[in-house]
């Protein structure tokens, strides 16, 4: 077939591309090869319009162990010998389209991200968004995508530990599903993506290939419209008993000794897994793609047996490209074998960068492994950016607009009921939470989870975050708030924060407004990061979340890692007994900006962030952290969504307990009850250490707001009802915006 420059683009190519291939090849390249450009230039896997501001964010520190962006995954130092792997990732295109094996996939991609490079995958988290709970789409949506996540990770063998959802209009076409993975491994037993070698083996392992998953890279690169049904085969399909038996076969056959290097086919398939190892190692491959086990082999209508171009595509679930020490290839078939699961040799690693891919000995294509990769020989574009039209509006919010309310109680009733402040029961409970090995220290609730790393006294603290409405009012202060709370939650579970991951979801790149948001959450990001000593250790970027009715929030989430060097420091978020002194750290500000309160019980869509400074935010962390090393406090609790009110409640369900609090008059009462102002936080102290604490606090704002009581709510002398009427509300909340359809399904599930 002749390849023209309306070919290139139907690949979804533009035409200044088309050309630089054609330079780089030397000749018009032939479909296969455009193919592959296709893929591995797509935004998925190039990181075309966002690597130049990427390499801005801080990217080093003492405890990394690899530079950010050279692995599959981040890995940090944590003592013991110990290193800890983590990363998270978007399936946010596949999710919106089919939402079970969207976000199965996702999960099962993100686990071989962890244990490619010789890690045990230990948790997952995720963060999800959706659209308006009471629509049957978003329904449909969060029962398919957390039926999804659930099935994997239970299957998988791995828990689903923690996590975080949020409900608003602009997530309704395309919802955001992003997973993370944490991992410990032996230091010095790590693997890495490279091709090293002349004449080395290179060696397909795991499931066969199908027709699943063909152009997936390409089809998350671009905007979802109604015509996005049609690109249903780019969604995979995943089978987690057979990544569990690969996970225990990869772990395995490292042990021998005779692994070289080994990387996850994930996005853009056998293209992307044999172009990045090679252009690593600096060398090349020959692969027969004919030794590439399919599961459309010996069909008897030929017309069916996939051809090239499919099988350099395919995104065919629980697969690795493992390459070999030469002669050593039998050692690492046994091992499969024994976990029954397919392994060949198809091709070798050879001298000259060149990638040549046969079909029964016909070269179909002929590549250089470092043009087509991110650093290499991929575009990179720095787009046009103007601040976006709705801060206009935004600037325009007065508070004084909004009345306080006369009846506070009732403001709170409806606040507690909200899907995105309420109880996750319905979703939590369909992930199992113990499954495998690994356990948590105690049952008790925390901001961030704490898992235990056995056979050590360490802990680790792990939390997604990102709140994306105050990204949207404003992209760098958003940011940065993201961040700061990640290491709030981290800090107030008895952690030290070590590193994050990131997974940036925006709208189309090529919309100026789009692109500031995405700009400016980076530089946010990356100023909070430097200041919390946080290095960015990898991540993923995810562009085009956006429809014809416009893109999303900008939502950059934050994944953060936290180390308890002695796992009995670990600090819950619940009220202990009846008298215990409860106190709230940080300022208090007349702020009700951006606040769910604001937004969905008053109906303001423009405000701007609450009330933030860095600078305060840091030395709250600081004094939580000597508070709680000293043990001083008993319980610590960030305010976030909901305020001030709702962070007293989720103190108080797990024992149960109540609370009698006076409210600040130096502001408005729906502002200290309900507003999200940043850098504060609840400690509950007992009676006979109120002095002490009151002496280390000597140089930081404070003030006592009042005490735990026995069951029931007081608020400046009002009886506000019991804490199990509060709690029985949180918790059923979003059950009662289901259908009985989706409602019997989890329930099923469960």
């Amino acid at each position: 077939m002749e390849i023209t420059v309306k070919t290139a683009q139907q690949l979804r190519l533009t035409e200044e591309e088309f050309e630089a291939i054609k330079i780089k090849l030397g000749r018009i390249p032939n479909f296969n090869e455009l193919c592959a450009f296709s893929g591995m230039w797509s935004e998925h896997c190039s990181y075309k319009n966002s690597i130049k501001w990427l390499k801005t964010l801080p990217r080093d520190g003492s405890r990394m162990l690899v530079k950010a962006g050279e692995e599959n995954a981040g890995l940090m130092d944590i003592g013991d010998g110990l290193g800890l792997v983590f990363k998270i990732e978007s399936h946010n295109h596949p999710s919106a389209i089919e939402p079970f094996q969207g976000a199965a996939t996702g999960m099962g991609g993100i686990h071989r991200d962890i244990f490619t490079m010789g890690a045990r995958p230990i948790a997952a988290l995720n963060s999800l968004r959706f659209g308006n709970l009471e629509e049957d789409k978003t329904q449909h949506l969060l029962s398919g995508i957390v039926h999804g996540i659930g099935h994997y990770g239970n299957c998988f063998g791995v828990p689903t530990v923690g996590g975080e959802i949020y409900f608003d209009e602009c997530y309704h076409t395309n919802p955001l599903v992003n997973a993370m993975s944490v991992g410990t491994v032996a230091i010095g037993e790590t693997v890495s993506a490279i091709a090293s070698g002349i004449g080395n083996p290179v060696m397909y392992v795991g499931s066969a290939t199908g027709k699943d998953g063909i152009g997936g890279a390409s089809f998350a690169s671009a905007d979802i419209t109604a015509d996005s049904t049609h690109d249903l085969p780019a969604v995979q399909v995943g089978d987690p008993f057979q990544e569990k038996k690969l996970l225990e076969a990869c772990l395995e056959v490292i042990q021998t000794g005779a692994v070289v290097g080994m990387q996850d086919m994930g996005a853009a398939g056998i293209i992307c897994s044999t172009a990045e190892m090679s252009a690593k190692a600096g060398t090349g491959m020959r692969i027969d793609l004919d030794k590439v086990p399919t599961r459309q082999n010996n069909s008897p209508d030929s017309r069916k047996d996939m051809k090239a171009w499919e099988l350099l595509l395919s995104e065919s679930q629980e697969r690795m490209l493992l390459v070999a020490q030469k002669g050593r290839e039998k050692e690492v078939q046994e091992v499969f074998a024994k976990w029954d699961l397919p392994s060949s040799v198809i091709g070798e690693v050879t001298d000259d960068g060149i990638l040549q891919f046969y079909m029964k000995d016909k070269l179909e294509a002929s590549l250089p492994a470092i043009e087509l990769v991110l650093g290499g020989g991929a575009p990179q574009y720095e787009r046009v950016y103007t601040a976006p039209g709705y801060f206009a509006l935004i600037k325009k919010f007065e508070p004084a607009v909004v009345p306080v309310p006369a009846d506070l109680k009732l403001i709170a009733e409806k606040l507690i009921r909200l899907p995105s402040i309420a109880s996750k029961r319905w979703i939590y409970t369909q992930y199992d939470s113990m499954v495998g090995t690994v356990n948590s220290s105690t049952n008790a609730p925390s901001d961030a989870v704490v898992i235990a790393i056995k056979g050590t006294q360490k802990g680790i603290a792990i939390t997604t975050d990102c709140n994306s409405r105050y990204v949207f009012a404003d992209p760098y202060v958003g940011a940065m708030i993201a961040v700061s709370e990640a290491a709030r939650n981290i800090i107030c579970a008895g952690g030290h924060p070590l590193g994050i991951t990131n997974c940036l979801n925006f709208g189309n790149p090529y919309d100026p407004e789009v692109y500031y948001q995405f700009v400016h959450a980076v530089k946010g990001m990356g100023d909070a990061c430097r200041k919390f000593d946080t290095p960015v250790t990898g991540g993923n970027v995810s562009f085009y979340n956006q429809n014809p009715d416009g893109p999303v929030y900008p939502t950059p989430t934050i994944g953060m890692v936290g180390l308890l060097d002695d796992i009995h420091r670990k600090m819950t978020l619940d009220f202990k007994k009846e008298g215990d002194v409860i106190f709230l750290l940080g300022v208090t500000n007349n702020d009700i900006n951006c606040s769910e309160y604001l937004h969905k019980i008053c109906g303001i869509e423009y405000s701007p962030t609450p009330y933030f400074d860095l600078e305060e935010e840091y030395r709250l962390q600081q004094k939580l952290t000597e508070l709680i090393h000293k043990r001083i406090v008993l319980s610590a609790h960030d305010i976030s969504e909901g305020g001030l009110f709702v962070c007293l409640c989720e103190a108080g369900f797990n024992g149960e307990l109540g609370f009698s609090v006076i409210t600040n008059n130096s502001c408005r009462k729906d502002a200290f009850l309900f507003g999200e102002a940043q850098g504060r936080a609840i400690v509950t102290v007992a009676l006979e250490k109120v002095q002490l604490f009151e002496s280390v606090l000597t140089d930081f704002p404070f003030e006592k707001i009042g005490v735990v009581t026995g069951s029931e709510l007081v608020v400046d002398g009002d009886f506000w009802g019991t804490i199990d009427w509060w709690k029985e509300n949180y918790d059923t909340a979003i059950e009662t915006y289901l259908s009985k359809e989706e409602a019997g399904l989890a329930l099923n599930t469960i």
